[in-house]
């Protein structure tokens, strides 16, 4: 079965005779010598690959600590879980490494005494998408690609920009036009990106992308392209290596175009089968209620999809048509998950909440934390449950979020309103009453 959006490019010949794309609607199989597309039958790839030889959990333990580029890499240091792409053409910054955090406060606030939050904002860029770009790319410059490109709401922009010029390759970011937080527009303009501007919704940017794929020979790196989901299984890798591989009862993770829940399906799926994961933990994925066609596809025991035109102040996640949804409702199914939908209200108040801990995060994340409470509440996750919920980018990715939050009129408990005084002790006394 041929690609219709697949360009052939010159470096067949280093990409390894094991890896197929596998087309997950119609079985057909192609090998990976392009920029990997949708099939004509209109279906997603996944990629195959055989089980190594020689896989242990030791194995991984062995390389923390190691000095070795690929071994600091919390997504390559699992290599023998991924496809088995050229060494010496792999981009790495390296990317993963990112911590699991504890707070009273947060365990109070959501009702989960075991919640656990994994920080993928501490990635390079900021996000959790390092962790696919870093193989996508690899996989780009192993097929000598020309120039990348993708169309993105920020976080995947920032990301496709930093590791393109990583790599010396020439990038090309679509965007739609006065949607994109401050902090991640900032970052695909210094990282040398070329910005075009969609007059439309994300989904139009997403549609123009692939067009231009096909047609002028670039490599897309949207999560269309399955080793962008290959890396973000990572997420999984690492944090189970993190709890001594036992799995929590729950990972929570925001849903907007669905890449990250294809990929932890993935994740867990490959685990299982290949004799490292003898317990699933269930997924919950939180969708903002103002872009929401998931969560009312989930409530619809997934009889009926249909896009919505997305509005949320979760930019990361304002998503009206995500592309993985077929992906992502097999990862649901496979492990008893759920999906919810929270306000934008609730997002903010669960990001204010994080943020006051010191840990702090963007809004798409917080739908995580808010969607941990909500499940609580309605007695989803039950009482002595372990969970961990993915905090996907940095509380840097929004700044004009933070702002709308705390200098809002409207009354919030932890608004944090800067003051204004004269320059007296006396005036400093009046400001301090409270906060002392």
């Amino acid at each position: 079965m041929a690609d219709e959006g697949e360009q052939q490019l010159t470096g067949e010949l280093t990409i390894s005779a094991e890896i197929w794309l596998v087309c997950e609607r119609c079985g057909g199989r192609i090998r990976p010598t392009g920029s990997p597309g949708r099939c004509l039958c209109g279906g997603l790839y996944h990629v195959e690959f055989p089980r190594p030889a020689v896989l242990s959990t030791a194995l991984f333990e062995q390389r923390l600590g190691s000095w070795q580029p690929l071994d600091r890499s919390g997504v390559w240091r699992y290599r023998e879980l991924l496809p088995p792409l050229p060494i010496d053409r792999i981009i790495t910054r390296p990317e993963g490494n990112t911590n699991l955090y504890h707070h009273p406060r947060l365990a109070e606030w959501t009702g989960c005494p075991d919640l656990l939050l994994k920080h993928e904002g501490e990635n390079p860029t900021g996000s959790f998408k390092d962790r696919g770009m870093t193989v996508a790319i690899s996989h780009a410059r192993a097929l000598d690609a020309r120039a990348v490109a993708c169309a993105s709401t920020g976080n995947t922009a920032a990301s496709v920009a930093a590791y393109a010029a990583l790599a010396g390759l020439p990038s090309i970011v679509f965007l739609p036009s006065g949607k994109i937080a401050t902090g991640k527009l900032s970052q695909a303009i210094a990282y040398g990106a070329r910005i075009v501007q969609i007059a439309g919704e994300f989904d139009a940017a997403m549609q123009l992308v692939q067009e231009a794929s096909s047609a002028l020979g670039l490599y897309l790196l949207n999560s269309v392209n399955p080793f962008r989901l290959e890396g973000q299984k990572a997420i999984v890798f690492e944090l189970l290596h993190q709890l001594g591989w036992e799995p929590p009862d729950w990972i929570i993770l925001p849903g907007g175009n669905l890449g990250n829940t294809a990929a932890f399906g993935a994740a867990v799926m490959q685990l299982r089968a290949w004799g490292l994961l003898d317990r699933l933990p269930r997924l919950g994925v939180i969708q903002a209620a103002g872009a929401a066609p998931f969560y009312a596809a989930f409530r619809s025991g997934f009889r009926d999809f249909r896009p919505v035109m997305a509005e949320t102040v979760a930019t990361a996640i304002r998503i009206g048509n995500p592309v993985s949804y077929e992906r992502a409702r097999r990862a649901i199914e496979f492990t008893d998950g759920v999906v919810e939908a929270v306000t934008d209200d609730e997002i903010l108040e669960a990001k204010a909440q994080v943020d006051r801990c010191g840990i702090g995060c963007e809004p798409a994340s917080a739908a995580a934390v808010a969607g941990v409470r909500k499940l609580v509440a309605r007695g989803i996750i039950r009482p002595g449950e372990r969970v961990v919920a993915v905090l996907t980018g940095h509380v840097l990715k929004d700044p004009d979020a933070i702002l709308q939050y705390h200098l809002s009129e409207e009354q919030r408990p932890l608004a944090n309103r800067p003051v204004t005084i004269e320059p007296t002790l006396v005036a400093l006394r009046g400001a301090l009453e409270h906060a002392l």
